[in-house]
């Protein structure tokens, strides 16, 4: 697919969805690059455009399957590649936008030829982490994978689980693979990365936490569960869900989960920036410079 591409990337709180939307227009239609935005009634937590924004330009890959389905990177280049065709055909330019490195590199270098890993390693690895706890399997992961280990959080399960099941299956490390990708960013591909200086980042996820709060953001969580949605489900242990179901729980009071939701949207921020650093095609802005990003997406359009 030869067509332009705009993509806006930057890590959680980073304004990603408001620019995109802004700059929209008769131009664009947005297509999410977020990993949670892709479920139903998981809208405070995952911080998904209002419905009013939805209404205004139309988006892809938001509330496309329900919290129960485990959504992966090749779904993702699968709803992509489609939502690209629809646009283009529309007469307009897909922007993808999101916070979430490994669909964006999945869509735009290509997925990794990763062996079939046979099901009694992934099953032997599920008993493990309810025996042993995702910490104990993160730090063998770690020791055998870092690069792989350092672009996630200890309790992605999911992403934790992949990492060991390809390393005892295989013998080799996932990085390996996502290293032999095979295809490359096109030409006519323009990226643009938001990121806030740290006091800025920190205040800014301070804020959209506190925000997440007052909007509901237990009622949601518990509104899940009365729905059947289990606490144990992948999307459901994202970061700000895993905590509020930790307090549903009783694990710890409501003051406690505000804390550490927000010290887990911190650290996974730093992840997103260490990811998306490898990337020397994008071009990086505060989010504060409006003009300066219109200006740049503005010359990328004549000249292409």
């Amino acid at each position: 697919m030869s067509s332009k591409k705009l993509v806006i990337v930057g890590p959680t709180s980073s304004g990603k969805s408001d620019l995109a939307i802004e700059l929209s227009g008769n131009s664009f239609e947005i297509i999410s690059a977020d990993s949670v935005q892709v479920y139903r009634y998981m809208n405070i937590g995952s911080g998904k455009p209002a419905a009013a924004d939805l209404g205004k330009v139309k988006h892809y890959l938001v509330d496309i399957v329900d919290p129960d389905y485990r959504f992966t990177a090749g779904d993702f280049c699968i709803y992509a590649e489609a939502a690209c065709r629809n646009i283009i055909n529309n007469k307009k330019i897909p922007l993808f936008a999101g916070g979430t490195g490994l669909y964006i590199d999945s869509f735009f270098k290509g997925l990794s030829d990763i062996p079939d890993i046979p099901l009694h390693v992934r099953e032997e690895l599920i008993l493990e982490m309810n025996e042993r706890g995702p910490e104990e399997l993160y730090a063998e992961l770690l020791m055998a994978d870092p690069v792989f280990a350092a672009r996630i959080h200890v309790n992605d399960r999911q992403r934790l689980l992949r990492g060991l099941q390809v390393l005892r299956g295989t013998g080799r490390p996932i990085s390996d693979y996502y290293r032999g990708n095979k295809n490359e960013f096109s030409d006519d591909t323009l990226f643009i990365g938001l990121c806030r200086e740290r006091d800025d980042t920190v205040r800014s996820i301070d804020s959209r936490v506190d925000s997440m709060i007052r909007a509901g953001f237990v009622d949601e969580v518990r509104d899940l569960r009365r729905m059947g949605y289990s606490s144990e489900l992948n999307s459901m242990k994202s970061i700000g869900y895993l905590e509020i179901n930790e307090f549903i729980d009783g694990k710890r009071d409501m003051a406690s989960t505000i804390e550490l939701i927000k010290m887990n949207t911190r650290q996974y921020a730093k992840k997103q920036m260490t990811w998306f650093k490898r990337n020397a095609q994008i071009n990086w802005f505060n989010p504060c410079e409006r003009e300066k990003i219109k200006n740049k997406i503005n010359n990328w359009l004549n000249i292409n």
